[in-house]
Parts: structure tokens; sequence; C-alpha cells
């Protein structure tokens, strides 16, 4: 069966760095587009980043754009998020999901396979 296994995330101050990975397996990942969402304390998850199935067209949500990144390796079968200058707002835990369609979506509901999420707390 498919499964998304997201790691990387922790404690760091703010003005630090994480970087994410989401180990997939039992899809095509290559053929996949790739997303990372996050949701906060009492907030709905929300969009991060998208990454199109080659990894040449990438989109960002406003509030991370210029300080995240969003790649993959389909040799390793892996996607990551690195994620700069972070914030306290950055608080939340993030999820990686997969999308058959090849278009960057960010409606969750688009996305057809999730991970189990990993934390990411920013302490001010």
């Amino acid at each position: 069966q498919v499964q998304l296994v997201e790691s990387g995330g922790g404690l760091v101050q703010a003005g630090g760095s994480l970087r994410l990975s989401c180990a997939a397996s039992g899809l095509s990942f290559s053929r996949y587009t790739m997303g990372w969402f996050r949701q906060a304390p009492g907030k709905e998850r929300e969009f991060v980043a998208v990454i199109s199935w080659i990894g040449g067209t990438i989109r960002y949500a406003d509030s991370v754009r210029g300080r995240f990144t969003i790649s993959r390796d389909n040799a390793k079968n892996t996607l990551y998020l690195q994620m700069n200058t972070l914030k306290s707002e950055d608080t939340a835990v993030y999820y990686c999901a997969a999308d058959s369609a090849p278009m960057l979506r960010v409606d969750l509901s688009a996305y057809r396979y999730w991970g189990q999420g990993t934390q990411v707390t920013v302490s001010s």
C-alpha cells in the first residue's frame, strides 16, 4: 500500500532552519505531483508548497515564499522541504501529500495520499 512518511521535524529557535523529508513507497513517485501542507493548533490545514513530477514547476504559499524551498529526488522517492528563517507562526504539523494529476493544485481535496505528519515547533 501507499506510504508517505515525514521526518525531520523538531524544536528550533526563531531564525533557525529545518529540513523535512517525505519518503514515499507503494506508488510511482515520479508520476505524482507532491505537496507540503501544515496545520497549526486550532487552525485548518493549509497549503505550503507543491512541486511537479520532475521538479520543473513549483508553487509556494505567500507566507513561506523566499524562506522555504521544496525539492524532490525521484531516484530516492523522497520529497524535501528546506525551511529557513523560521518564525513562530510556522509552528505546525507538516504533512506531505501526493496528487496524481499533472498540475499544481493547492486544494487539500485534490491530494489522494497523505503522510502522518511531523511536528515543527519554532520558539521565539
